[in-house]
């Protein structure tokens, strides 16, 4: 059991003494990765979905919104052409990692816009789920300091009520790593937290990250605004290891 102190201010600040789980623990016949944003599905779970793979895991892959607020203010990459991108992107980083693209799908909703269209978008993921059939989710850790990945944690959550399907949930946290962002937590919070080996795969999952120039590099170089991954937020998801959260149940 981990609390607000456990979980945020002792475990991502101190990785390293979290519980290891092998690859073996989550191997399943069908995984989903829910990612908020083009990158997201790579950044928390570039490894776990490699070796997934290598055990011949079928991985599927739903991106929810469609990253391009970004760069909002790019003329070169105006919000069609910037979504193509980001869209290729994530295919290039999903072959690298082992997936086909026709195992990824693109949902489209515009940068947090995901609440407007929430019943919808409830609707659309429970028919989703259901077809999919997944033994194990994927999802942002629900108090992630962005907006659109605690959503995307809702509309998974609201889209398992009254579904036959039980898969497992398993959370991975993006903006957490920041220290600055972390939010609070509720102190009857009760959950697991624990570490992937992925060094098997970790300079894969490396390749897959620097698919996505459009958010590490100076690709897009005419909005002031826009935003890039610093170094220091991509040292989090370049380790020989993934963090992951689980609710005790």
């Amino acid at each position: 059991m981990m609390n607000k102190s456990s979980l945020i201010g002792l475990p991502l600040n101190n990785p390293s003494i979290l519980p290891w789980r092998s690859v073996k623990e989550i191997a399943c016949s069908s995984a989903l990765i829910v990612a908020p944003h083009p990158d997201d599905e790579t950044l928390g779970c570039g490894g776990a979905i490699a070796l997934l793979r290598s055990l011949n895991c079928h991985v599927q892959v739903l991106v929810i919104s469609d990253g391009t607020l970004s760069h909002p203010r790019s003329q070169k990459y105006p919000a069609d052409k910037l979504r193509e991108l980001r869209e290729a992107e994530t295919l290039s980083a999903m072959k690298l990692l082992g997936v086909e693209g026709n195992a990824v799908s693109f949902w489209r909703i515009q940068d947090g816009s995901i609440t407007t269209q929430y019943q919808s978008a409830v609707a659309s993921c429970r028919a989703y789920i259901t077809e999919v059939a997944p033994k194990i989710i994927f999802l942002p850790w629900r108090y992630d300091p962005h907006a659109d990945h605690q959503a995307t944690w809702k509309l998974i959550k609201a889209a398992l009520d009254n579904l036959r399907l039980s898969p497992r949930l398993i959370e991975y946290p993006i903006w957490d790593w920041d220290w600055e962002q972390r939010g609070s937590l509720p102190a009857s919070l009760e959950v697991t937290t624990w570490r992937l080996d992925i060094s098997t795969v970790v300079e894969l999952k490396q390749q897959a990250i620097a698919a996505y120039r459009s958010q590490i590099t100076d690709l897009i170089d005419d909005d002031p605004e826009g935003f890039r991954l610093t170094p220091e937020m991509l040292a989090n998801f370049t380790r020989p290891w993934e963090v992951y959260i689980e609710e005790n149940l």
